[in-house]
């Protein structure tokens, strides 16, 4: 069982990379069909969810790879949001709070992974 585990978490892990690196590509071979315009950026919201899951998913002996993947996926969603929010002209309207609330989220991830605590 933890031979699939490790093999479905790589499996999605270089879905995810894809998706987030050229989503146009993935929905390509994916789909067969194109995605444009803000459908590339809610594929990088995938790519970087499927990313985030497979680290969570990865088996291990400790504790901590599910707040490993949740601070990847929160590190990833706040930097791409805030990329949004500055370099493409401002978003909508739960742009910036759903920016701060996943930024603070990382924040109290990585607060708890340096505190060396197994538990978010």
């Amino acid at each position: 069982m933890k031979a699939l585990l490790a093999l479905t978490a790589a499996a999605e892990a270089a879905t995810g990379l894809l998706i987030l690196v050229d989503p146009a590509l993935a929905v390509s071979l994916l789909f067969g069909t194109e995605v444009a315009g803000p459908g590339l950026m809610v594929g990088r919201f995938a790519g970087m969810a499927l990313l985030g899951l497979a680290i969570a998913c990865w088996p291990s002996g400790s504790a901590r790879p599910p707040q490993i993947g949740m601070l990847v996926y929160g590190v990833g969603v706040t930097l791409m949001l805030l990329t949004v929010g500055v370099l493409g002209g401002g978003g909508g309207v739960l742009l910036w709070p759903a920016l701060a609330v996943h930024g603070l989220i990382a924040a109290g991830l990585m607060i708890s992974l340096r505190r060396g605590s197994g538990h978010a």
